[in-house]
């Protein structure tokens, strides 16, 4: 395996399980409820991530390409049924969610990101003797593969997976060798996309609210705006080198809704300072740099699509992550990759560490 790869997730992981103790710890005491309930179950989803992680390594990842198909269809199967009533459930908005015994949850649009990134590597990395990149009939047969979950996800709705996906999907389809008006013609369809989804009411009222609190933060400060205002509040407080470690105002105030999932960042931000938030920072691009050097050293296709599908589903959800926490983007219900509370999020995260790793390690081997 990769060592600095290695090291580097497993310092996030201990950097996240800290923020996501911080972030509920002292609340939940003073109401009387148990300060270590989060962390538990935070260490429980990293255990059981690293297991899986571990398990996607165990085969080439040549192999899986014969596991595709039932991969892909077990993805969109969970998507169907967190829109069957009385399986699904609701959270925030988004019917997204099934639930499980024990209070647990998945998501399964988490997983369907590894499901399409497989799935259109698959096809994109085909070559016939006379053809050094991928065919148009090649090209609609991958869209095809992550139109159907991505419309299934829009349903839910779930906006911020959706422009995840949308990105590892021009991304794998630009370094697989189709032409050039391929990209362009999917980023026109983005944003016609996006106009005609807003015109038409597919985009629900609070996701058009937090649009507008992106283009006028002081719009609606005590609604949409209040979660944008605190956050930016927590994060700049936080001064050079923080107000320590358990020692944030407004982290132990909960000013911050959601705090130890999409927002994990403003504790990180109040608690460890300029200081702290640059390492993380930095330990994430450490992460995309070393799987950009993985699939530039893997000498087959399929294995450099799979590694840029990863690459470009971690860089644009870290940036839209962040970036939301600043007021830099608009507000979207992601996590922040290795860091934040979330079962299948750190599964799926989990995941596209161990295809990572597999590729490094056949290509060692």
């Amino acid at each position: 395996f990769d060592p600095v790869l290695t090291a580097v997730v497993g310092l996030l992981l201990f950097i996240g399980t800290l923020l996501v103790w911080a972030a509920t710890r002292d609340w939940y005491t003073r109401n009387g409820l148990d300060g270590q309930y989060y962390l538990k179950r935070h260490i429980i989803n990293i255990m059981i991530g690293l297991v899986l992680a571990y398990a996607v390594t165990v085969i080439d990842y040549r192999l899986l390409r014969a596991y595709t198909p039932f991969l892909w269809g077990a993805g969109v199967l969970g998507l169907v049924i967190v829109l069957i009533p009385g399986l699904g459930s609701e959270v925030n908005g988004a019917k997204a969610w099934i639930a499980l015994p024990g209070g647990f949850q998945i998501q399964p649009a988490e997983l369907a990101k590894i499901a399409i990134i497989i799935g259109m590597s698959m096809i994109l990395s085909e070559r016939s003797h006379d053809s050094d990149g991928p065919t148009s009939s090649d090209v609609l047969q991958a869209l095809a593969v992550a139109a159907i979950p991505v419309l299934l996800i829009i349903i839910q709705p779930d906006m911020g997976t959706v422009l995840i996906i949308s990105a590892a999907v021009v991304t794998i389809i630009a370094v697989s060798g189709a032409p050039a008006r391929w990209v362009v013609g999917l980023l026109l369809l983005a944003v016609l996309g996006g106009f005609v989804a807003v015109k038409a009411g597919v985009i629900s009222e609070y996701q058009v609210n937090r649009l507008q609190t992106f283009v006028d933060p002081n719009a609606d400060t005590q609604g949409a705006g209040y979660q944008l205002r605190q956050a930016r509040i927590t994060v700049g407080s936080g001064g050079l080198i923080g107000t320590g470690l358990f020692n944030g105002p407004q982290t132990n105030g909960r000013f911050v809704p959601e705090q130890q999932t999409d927002f994990i960042f403003t504790v990180a931000g109040e608690e460890l300072g300029f200081l702290g938030s640059g390492l993380i920072i930095f330990l994430l691009f450490t992460i995309l740099m070393r799987a950009f050097a993985i699939a530039r050293r893997s000498t087959d296709p399929y294995g450099t699509l799979v590694c840029t599908g990863v690459i470009a589903w971690f860089a644009f959800q870290i940036f839209e992550n962040i970036g939301m926490t600043l007021g830099l983007m608009p507000m979207t219900g992601v996590p922040l990759p290795f860091l934040s509370y979330g079962g299948s999020s750190m599964f799926a995260n989990l995941i596209g560490f161990g295809l990572l790793q597999n590729v490094h390690a056949s290509h060692r081997s």
